[in-house]
């Protein structure tokens, strides 16, 4: 291919030229037009090639079908577990959508980094730069949202390293981002673009004292039993695999779905969502899920549960 161009027109539709699908259809010649623009004329197995003046400004054409409503539908029941092994942390989850991300992060010389293991952390790869000041300048730009008008993001904060001496370090670090967290101020709630909820290495004690308050946690099946308020253990998660036999094939077992239904009818009473780790990601158990109740699909195929999603 000649490298002076890098667009091609084929067969009416515009490509680049590593042979990725049609970029926009409302931009596409048809052959004969582009055999006419073309400065070669030449037409070889419906391919034309287009001077570079020309692609620029259909490059651009294409550049603001691509940004001008490309916003994705906010999918409220979607949760990117362990979103930062994505090739693009955060931005990977909001480009389909997800209304909630988790990411683990590890104390390491007072910073918070982010990585699943202790082994893995890089430095750089900080709760600030790979998720919250994105995330404040993505709310910057929708007007107080992570996505335009749309619901409460969350931010679920796996704390890996003991919450006695991470704890503080978060509190600290989230108190500068105040501006776009809900915040709970002498126990009355003030809802704003996003809720962050800590899990793993956590405890009510972490919160004692505040009159500020700029996380919630994240409770499991004993907590359906306490008295803890909603807005401060708003999410149950639970590992499907110690509560339940099923995996994904075949009927769903009557006594696991009469078990699941109580978990969910239970934790709605109380005002708090469902979540179940390390469970089956697929649709059939997705579907499962959301028909009887589940507030949250834990998934880490973000492409395949978008898919699902968006025909429920």
């Amino acid at each position: 291919m000649n490298t002076d161009y890098d667009l091609i027109i084929r067969n009416g539709m515009i490509y680049d030229d590593s042979g990725s699908p049609p970029l926009t259809g409302d931009v596409a010649l048809s052959p004969s037009e582009g055999e006419r623009v073309g400065e070669r004329g030449s037409c070889r197995s419906g391919v034309h090639f287009l001077p570079r003046t020309l692609l620029f400004a259909l490059a651009l054409l294409t550049l603001s079908a691509r940004c001008f409503g490309a916003e994705p539908v906010p999918l409220v029941h979607g949760h990117a577990h362990n979103d930062y092994e994505h090739k693009r942390p955060l931005l990977d989850a909001l480009d389909r959508g997800f209304c909630s991300v988790e990411a683990d992060v590890h104390l390491v010389d007072g910073q918070l980094l982010v990585a699943h293991s202790r082994i893995q952390v890089k430095p750089g790869r900080t709760l600030q730069a790979l998720y919250l000041d994105p995330l404040r300048e993505r709310v910057k730009k929708n007007a107080g949202h992570v996505y335009p008008a749309g619901p409460e993001f969350t931010l679920l904060v796996e704390l890996k390293s003991d919450w006695r001496a991470s704890y503080p370090v978060l509190r600290d670090i989230l108190k500068q981002y105040a501006g776009m967290l809900t915040t709970f101020l002498d126990g009355a709630k003030h809802t704003n673009a996003i809720r962050v909820i800590i899990t793993g290495h956590r405890a009510k004690e972490m919160f004692a004292g505040e009159a500020m308050r700029y996380a919630s946690m994240d409770g499991d099946l004993a907590d359906l039993d306490s008295s803890a308020p909603a807005d401060l253990i708003p999410w149950i998660s639970s590992s499907w695999g110690q509560s339940f036999k099923w995996r994904g094939s075949g009927t769903i077992p009557e006594a696991d779905k009469l078990k699941l239904k109580d978990i969910v009818a239970k934790a709605h009473q109380q005002g708090r969502r469902v979540r179940f780790w390390g469970a089956p990601d697929q649709p059939v158990f997705w579907a499962e899920m959301l028909a009887n109740g589940v507030d949250l699909i834990n998934t880490d195929d973000l492409a395949g549960a978008q898919k699902f999603l968006l025909k429920r």
